[in-house]
């Protein structure tokens, strides 16, 4: 498709039916190709089982020594 500045302040339902249909939008201002609008790839979606600290298993250190042994050190620094 084809589409004008124009075309995007007026036509826009037109152009985004266009790239529904996973059709390319050439962008023209003044007669010159400025851009090519696609349509976005299909998300998937991920389910809260897949991320990975879903199976963590509680540990039995305090929250405190977690955090220090992420920290490494580097916040005692500032004290």
């Amino acid at each position: 498709m084809r589409a004008t500045i124009g075309d995007l302040r007026y036509r826009m339902h037109e152009i985004l039916k266009a790239l529904g249909r996973n059709e390319r939008v050439s962008i023209f201002y003044h007669g010159q190709l400025k851009g090519i609008l696609t349509a976005a790839p299909e998300s998937s979606a991920t389910q809260v089982t897949e991320h990975p600290f879903f199976n963590m298993k509680p540990s039995q250190t305090p929250v405190e020594e977690e955090m220090e042994a992420l920290r490494g050190g580097r916040c005692c620094a500032l004290i």
